[in-house]
């Protein structure tokens, strides 16, 4: 129990410290599935109405770590599609603290080529945050820091977005999805917990490798005032336009595995296993990270629909 305790804490001091911190948004390995939580600009880029969610396990084993929810869908609207409309919802959970983002997101697109197509995204919502500090083994009986638990104490939320593409060949984006760098306690309190500027850069391109392959590297950057920088590259290949196979690497932390299954034109499960690299990743505590996708898509002409997106 000691251990458990000593982990919680070791956990708890990504989160809050005595002052103030560098906090960081819930990570993905299959974030190339995931892009609308990150970027609003992504929002019906797809052509289509598309639903995804996504749940992920980190550090499967040790008591209080990270879960992830996320909850997704987007469309274009009107007939040219140029503007796009969607809805994200995120549920974290790390130790005692129960974290909910929800947000609408908007972009416009506009034509620079014939391939090529520029969006422009914001986001609008808002951020909920409990702490059941009641759930803690308390280390001094009578902390005046532990008393009163936080139940749905609202924040807003604004971000922006861009992003760019050219027809099914490559892409690129830039994000900042939480403009808004909200303190959660009163500053006369000994804990101040701060919410930071995420900012996101991602990229990537598809190569046909033949008539029934094809290779997709992708790149995600991360990066967050008070915190490392922070890199996750993938390589996936699409095999027949329906079994995805891939591996990832996020810089100075985990190997990841990736495989995904394209059921029909409208439905695609996908699963991710992450190993810890550090120190963490070598203790009985931790299993390893999973993640499950599941994205249904729902098509107006499906004569438009050649062959799976890859992105």
């Amino acid at each position: 129990m000691r251990n458990k305790i000593i982990i919680i804490i070791v956990l708890l001091s990504t989160v809050f410290s005595l002052e103030s911190f560098g906090q960081q948004d819930a990570q993905y390995t299959q974030y190339m599935y995931n892009t609308i939580s990150v970027n609003p600009a992504y929002a019906g880029s797809r052509g289509v109405l598309s639903m995804a969610g996504l749940h992920r396990s980190q550090w499967v084993g040790l008591e209080g770590a990270p879960r992830t929810q996320t909850l997704s869908l987007h469309s274009p609207i009107g007939k040219k599609g140029k503007v796009g409309l969607g809805f994200s919802l995120i549920n974290d959970q790390l130790g005692p603290t129960d974290e909910t983002y929800f947000n609408i997101d908007f972009s416009y697109t506009v034509n620079t080529s014939e391939k090529g197509k520029l969006s422009f995204g914001l986001k609008a919502g808002g951020h909920l945050l409990d702490v059941c500090y009641s759930c803690l083994n308390e280390y001094s009986p009578g902390d005046v820091l532990l008393q009163t638990n936080i139940d749905n104490k609202f924040s807003p939320n604004i971000g922006v977005g861009i992003y760019y593409r050219n027809s099914e060949s490559w892409y690129v984006g830039l994000s900042a999805p939480n403009l808004l760098e909200t303190k959660h306690f009163d500053e006369s309190s000994l804990s101040v917990a701060k919410e930071r500027i995420n900012l996101y850069l991602m990229g990537g391109v598809v190569f046909d490798m033949s008539d029934s392959v094809k290779f997709k590297p992708a790149i995600l950057f991360k990066a967050v005032s008070g915190a490392p920088l922070q890199a996750d590259l993938s390589a996936n290949f699409l095999i027949n336009d329906k079994l995805t196979l891939g591996a990832a690497y996020r810089w100075s932390a985990a190997f990841s595995g990736l495989v995904g299954l394209q059921l029909s034109d409208s439905f695609m499960i996908g699963f991710a296993y992450d190993r810890e690299t550090t120190e963490l990743g070598n203790t009985q505590f931790n299993d390893g990270s999973y993640e499950v996708f599941l994205r249904f898509e729902l098509f107006s002409n499906r004569d438009k629909i050649i062959s799976p997106r890859f992105f």
